[in-house]
Parts: structure tokens; sequence; C-alpha cells
């Protein structure tokens, strides 16, 4: 049997759109030494797409990161599943805060050199040596105290959403983050740090980076903003979280407060909604509110508005021989949005090449 699907993405788009099914959207990781990561991904796409499973699943030798979605039906016997692998036997599942059943359309699960870019080398330092987890409550009493409360996830991610106080570096990617970071904290290495992300695996790696580098009092949100978001709902805590937080699925964002703290990117106006540019030769990733996404078409820019309505025999030959995202993400930089190209965003001010 086939261990990739092959089917055009639109094709799938449309077919879970329209597909009844409910789901389940979940992500998890864990470290953890994987003897042969190819023949580990084959057995878990064989099983997983079994079970109706969809989402992006990356694979190492040093342990697996996965973002997926669960048919409802089968969630019992996909997580018996799970457990029964002894290196994942009660892995922490982190489940959507919002989730329409449609997060993913297609299972991916690919070999990579590490689960997480963070440009480490990890014989430099003890990567199991982490910080100390902490539940929601005492994420709010770290806050209270005045602890120094770092955002670990990139500038696009806090944009959308951020705990009270938090410093949210301008970073592209989380290795550049580590280094800005560690530059921001010269000299605070006497105080108490608590370092947050979406579900905590890049929390894993920067607590014990930056204990390695000699901060004494290292803590880290147990289980993300994930977790927490369910913790404040379950034990009726304040939520000390402002706004949405970014998920890198196609919700593109869940909702944890009310309070929209981000502008649409075209006309400045109160919003939060990330989309992407429906120009497939564009696709950037930027925030467009309700009257701007009528006015463009969805896209970016007049530029990019008058290439979706060519013929699509065209828009294929102009893509021909350029190199498009794929797994890369084609991002809006915010402070570099001051000039405007017929109306919309100015791509030479405002586009950079990242990796997620």
């Amino acid at each position: 049997m086939p261990l990739h699907n092959r089917i055009d993405k639109r094709v799938l788009k449309e077919m879970i759109a329209n597909d009844p099914t409910q789901r389940k959207t979940v992500s998890f990781y864990k470290y953890f030494h994987v003897v042969d990561p190819h023949a580990y991904r084959d057995l878990l796409y064989k099983d997983w797409e079994a079970f109706g499973c969809l989402g992006r699943i990356y694979l190492a030798n040093e342990g697996i990161n996965a973002q997926m979605s669960v048919p409802l039906d089968n969630w019992n016997a996909w997580v018996e599943y799970l457990y029964a692998d002894i290196n994942l036997t009660n892995v922490p599942l982190k489940v959507a805060v919002e989730d329409d059943g449609r997060s993913f359309y297609k299972l991916k699960i690919k070999v990579r050199s590490k689960i997480l870019a963070d440009g480490l080398d990890d014989s430099t330092f003890n990567p199991w040596n982490t910080g100390k987890h902490l539940s929601a409550e005492e994420m709010n009493e770290a806050i209270e105290q005045g602890a120094i409360v770092i955002d670990m996830r990139n500038h696009y991610e806090s944009e959308v959403g951020h705990f009270q106080g938090a410093i949210t570096p301008d970073a592209d990617t989380f290795r550049q983050e580590l280094k800005m970071v560690e530059e921001m904290l010269e000299g605070k290495q006497d105080q108490k740090v608590v370092m947050y992300c979406t579900g905590g695996i890049r929390c894993e790696k920067a607590s014990a980076y930056f204990k390695h580098k000699g901060f004494k009092d290292v803590n880290q949100l147990r289980g993300g903003i994930i977790e927490y978001a369910h913790q404040v709902n379950e034990h009726k805590l304040e939520n000390k979280y402002i706004g949405k937080n970014f998920v890198f699925d196609e919700r593109l964002g869940e909702r944890i407060s009310d309070e929209v703290i981000a502008h649409c990117h075209q006309c400045g106006a109160p919003c939060d909604t990330h989309t992407n540019c429906a120009n497939v030769e564009c696709h950037l990733l930027f925030i467009q509110c309700d009257s701007c996404k009528a006015v463009y078409d969805a896209c970016c820019s007049d530029d990019c508005k008058e290439v979706i309505h060519l013929p699509e025999e065209i828009q294929r030959e102009r893509r021909k021989g350029k190199q498009l995202h794929g797994d890369a993400r084609n991002v809006f930089r915010k402070g570099r949005y001051n000039e405007r190209s017929g109306g919309g965003i100015s791509k030479a001010e405002s586009v950079d090449q990242i990796s997620k």
C-alpha cells in the first residue's frame, strides 16, 4: 500500500470540508531514542491511516513531535494503540481548545534530523535537565510575583496573543529567538525566569539550554498555552493569557480570551485572524479583516488579486520553475508594512522566507 498521500491538496481540502466525520485535534511530543526513524515512520503511517488520522508528524532519532486530527469514533482505540508503545505510554496529549474538526486535510509523517529546529548542539549540554514545570495556578502566581516571563514563540504567534507582561521577542524562528533571549537576559541569571510556548516542546529545549547557561531558577509552563487554557477553565482560575493562541494547522488560531490585540495588516483595523494569501504563488501568512478580505479577494495585494483571476493554465505557467513555500512559511513581518503596494502589503518590505 502507498505510504504517502498523492491527492492534490485542493481536492483534499474540499473533501475534508464536506466530510461529516467528527474529529478531535491533538498534539504531543516525546524525546526518546528512535533506532530506525524511517521504519518507525512507515509503521505509524500504515497504522494511523487505518484509524483515519490526519496531521503533521515529525520523527527523528531524538523522538516524535505530532499535531493530529483523530476521528472521534476511533479516539479510544487510537489512544490505546499509542499507549501500547512502550516509548509513548501515558505521553501527555494536548487537546485543542477550539476545534472545528478540519485542522488537517492529509496525513503527513516526515523524518528529520531533529523534531524541533533549534540550531543547538545537544552534545554541549544536558537537554534532559529541563526547568521546573508549572501548573496554570503556579503560572499565575509567578506572573503576580514579578517573574520574568518569556514567550518562546515566533513574532507572528505572540502578535495575536500572549501572557500579561510577557517579553515577546521579534524573532522569525525558534533558533533565532534562543540567542535573542540570551542577550536580553544577560546579567539576570539569579532572577526567576518563566518560559512558555504553544504545547511545551520549545520550552523543553529552551529551559535546559538556559540552565546550562547558568540561570538558577528556570521554569516552564507545563503543557504550554493549550494545557493552561484547559486548566483555567477546569479550575475556574483567572485567565492571564490575552488573545488567541496561534496553531500550525488549518485553523491558524484558537481563542483563549475575548480580547483582540492585533490589527489587520492591510487597513489597521482591530483583527487577529491569520490567513494565507489566495495566490498560491505567494501564500503569504498575514492578518486580514473581513472587509479587506472582500476588497482583495482574500489576497495580500492588488498584484496577487490580479493573479488569482488569471486563467488557471496561466497561473500554472507562472509557477513553473519557482520555489514554492512547501513546509516553510512565507510570513508577514510586523514593523515592515509602512509602504503599500497597490493598496495592499508591500512585498519588498514585508516578506521573509522562514521555517516553522
